[in-house]
């Protein structure tokens, strides 16, 4: 009897560069935890300089991934990127607490790129997930959150953020002129608050059946059972790496909400109405490497057109209306850090914008 061999066919699929993209960043930073030395080191510089510089000789060669239908590959991809976040996480937290016995560059080159993944990998994939319909992708979106200590991001983020972006409602909406720490103290509460908020208002609208657990139940109680099962199998150290790990997380999250929708806002029309989103409202990045890294998030104006799109269908600058970034969306991020030089970049450019659109 002939032995059937395995189909590989799939491997030639163009949803395997996100797999790639996002997964090999992953392997090596886990190697860095276990093996601290040259793999810390070179997880960090993939995460770094590497996405850098292939973003950068992708632009200068014209290179994008083209757009492709929503198929069994894509969802297998962004299942697998997504559960691979809690292996990752575990692989990670046990190099930090001493268990591998990494050195003080080894800590820190790990600490570091595992916090890059989390808060742009894991982000993206989350984020990709909570949009999703089907409720095991939804719900494994959700943890992702949950299991970096925001989880309320997953109702926050559909219920407010998707339908009052570019206005003063939205707290993880930047007006312009704003920097991005005094973005920061208005978006952790805001963000938390708003969300809570809505959820209250769907419970109380649903006149028939229970509504079940509130969300926020999930979201806190997830998050203290996170915290106790680190402190419990990681000791002290493992728990304030966690936290740390989950801080800068956090951060990369609210600094790509900060660059994609900055001084971009929707015109008044009422008292309490503002014009219809669209492309003009969200800024874009054409990136190669970071765009399939990231799970095509920095095509984000075609994102909040279509929400329920999957990533490896979204469209860079649709309409040609939605502006570009000067550089990727990972890049402007860390420029947002410094102020002044943010300003200076992006203030000049969204000026000539209104004056192009009054004219």
């Amino acid at each position: 009897m002939p032995i059937k061999r395995p189909d590989l066919a799939f491997l030639a699929h163009p949803a395997m560069r996100f797999a790639c993209a996002s997964l090999l960043p992953a392997l090596i930073l886990a190697l860095g935890a276990i093996f601290g030395g040259l793999w810390a080191f070179l997880g960090f510089l993939w995460m770094t300089g590497l996405v850098f510089a292939g973003d950068q000789l992708a632009r200068s060669l014209g290179l994008a991934q083209p757009e492709m239908p929503r198929d069994a590959v894509s969802d297998r991809v962004v299942l697998t990127v997504g559960a691979a976040h809690f292996a990752f996480l575990a692989i990670v937290l046990y190099g930090l607490s001493g268990g591998s016995g990494l050195g003080l560059f080894g800590w820190l080159f790990t600490a570091i790129g595992a916090g890059l993944w989390c808060g742009q990998v894991s982000n993206s994939v989350a984020h990709e997930l909570i949009h999703r319909t089907e409720r095991a992708p939804f719900e494994l979106g959700r943890w992702i959150y949950v299991s970096l200590l925001y989880g309320h991001h997953t109702s926050a983020h559909r219920l407010v953020h998707h339908h009052h972006v570019a206005t003063p409602d939205d707290p993880n909406s930047a007006a312009f002129g704003v920097s991005f720490y005094e973005f920061l103290i208005r978006a952790v509460p805001g963000e938390f608050m708003a969300g809570y908020e809505m959820e209250n208002s769907l419970r109380a609208a649903k006149s028939e059946g229970k509504p079940g657990i509130h969300p926020y139940v999930i979201y806190v109680g997830g998050g203290c059972l996170f915290l106790m099962v680190v402190a419990e199998v990681f000791g002290l150290f493992g728990f304030l790496s966690y936290l740390l790990l989950c801080t800068h997380a956090l951060l990369q999250l609210l600094l790509s909400d900060y660059v994609q929708h900055y001084g971009l806002e929707r015109r008044k029309t009422g008292p309490d109405a503002y014009e219809p989103f669209g492309p003009e409202h969200s800024w874009d990045a054409p990136d190669f490497l970071s765009g399939l890294m990231m799970m095509n998030a920095p095509r984000h104006a075609d994102h909040h057109a279509h929400p329920g799109r999957s990533f490896s269908e979204l469209q860079l600058s649709p309409e040609g209306k939605a502006p570009l970034l000067p550089a990727s969306l990972p890049v402007m991020a860390t420029i947002a850090l410094v102020p002044s030089v943010w300003h200076r970049i992006m203030d000049s450019r969204i000026s000539r914008m209104r004056r192009g659109a009054a004219g």
